[in-house]
């Protein structure tokens, strides 16, 4: 779950505010979007979750896909251990029904007050059904002693134990979860806004090649699950549709989503197909390319009009991340110009954030 960046097509990012106040609001990923990014790493490395521990933090464990979708796949991907944690319902920011899962409701270690104000954990190692497989059906679950905020003691030490962080972290903290991950030396997969890449803690990262984008996400916007109480937070503008319950389940559509990791992809060793300038130019833009005012760098609005073999330094989109390989291009800074003010054209405007790369040699 998450509360990433919604923006409503007739009120601008209004949306984006109320998403920053409500922090513990809840975005839960679709399971073909998630199937769809780990499948990539797996394709890739068929070995890379082998023999792991996974932590799946942020999440509400008996209705995260997160949780339903490792589980499921425990031995296709040969898992050590898979962990997962909710936080508690009195500690979230909208008043949410009490929903309880068939494990939870069924099992002797229930208690009404610990459901309200205690995270869960839930955590799955071995065949416990005894019907020879270990999955979804296999998973134990217990209250946490605190309220599940990944930031406590008691979700360190867990982090601490894995190996692999993957999870949808709320929106605005998404820096300080980032930081929480990376200062530990955890490899991770976090879902978050594009946006992001420009944050300075995090820009560095991408450009020392310790971070970057997922493969399955390159452009458009993707759909979450809200639950019904926070439809109300979010201003929601998606569909409303039913499940095979005949329930109503809401769907909010978010722009701008992408997938952070530290595990490698097939997508970051392709090469970019390019045209030579002279080809760019009679082909696309049909002038010269721009050039920077405040720093020694031709303007390269679409990632596709890189020119092939150039010698000098590009100002690109951030969406050029999207498709970056690191043995490709070098990247040589972002935004700014030799005054640190904002990349400047000749004409005196100021293209939306520009990194600026160059051709390695």
């Amino acid at each position: 779950m998450s509360e990433p960046l919604i923006v409503e097509k007739k009120s601008g990012n209004k949306n984006l505010t109320k998403a920053k106040k409500a922090k513990n609001d809840e975005f839960y990923t679709l399971y073909h979007d998630i199937e769809k990014e780990v499948n990539a790493y797996i394709e890739y490395n068929p070995d890379v979750f082998r023999g792991k521990t996974i932590f799946l933090p942020c999440d509400d464990p008996e209705w995260s896909n997160f949780t339903r979708f490792f589980a499921q796949n425990f031995e296709r991907f040969g898992l050590k251990k898979l962990i997962s944690t909710s936080y508690a319902k009195d500690s979230k920011e909208y008043k949410e029904a009490l929903h309880l899962s068939l494990l939870e409701v069924n099992s002797p270690k229930y208690d009404k007050t610990k459901t309200d104000s205690k995270g869960k954990i839930y955590t799955l190692t071995r065949d416990g059904s005894g019907d020879g497989k270990v999955d979804v059906d296999d998973l134990d679950w217990d209250y946490l002693n605190g309220d599940g905020d990944f930031r406590s003691e008691e979700v360190k030490r867990l982090r601490n134990e894995a190996d692999i962080i993957i999870t949808n972290p709320p929106f605005s903290l998404f820096r300080e979860f980032l930081a929480w991950t990376i200062d530990e030396g955890k490899q991770f997969l976090i879902i978050g806004n594009l946006n992001a890449v420009t944050y300075k803690e995090v820009f560095p990262l991408i450009k020392e090649n310790k971070i970057w984008l997922g493969p399955s996400i390159v452009s458009g916007d993707r759909e979450f699950i809200i639950p019904r109480e926070a439809v109300d937070i979010v201003k929601f503008t998606g569909e409303i549709r039913k499940n095979h319950k005949g329930d109503d389940i809401y769907y909010q559509r978010v722009v701008g989503i992408r997938w952070f990791t530290n595990l490698d992809h097939g997508r970051r060793h392709q090469i970019i197909p390019l045209m030579t300038e002279d080809d760019v130019i009679k082909f696309s833009t049909q002038k010269p390319f721009e050039t920077y005012d405040n720093y020694h760098a031709i303007e390269v609005s679409l990632v596709k009009n890189i020119p092939k073999k150039y010698n000098g330094v590009m100002g690109v989109p951030i969406s050029f991340l999207d498709k970056y390989n690191p043995k490709q291009f070098e990247i040589i800074k972002f935004r700014h110009g030799n005054d640190d003010k904002d990349l400047r054209l000749s004409n005196g405007t100021c293209p939306y954030f520009r990194i600026l790369i160059a051709h390695k040699k």
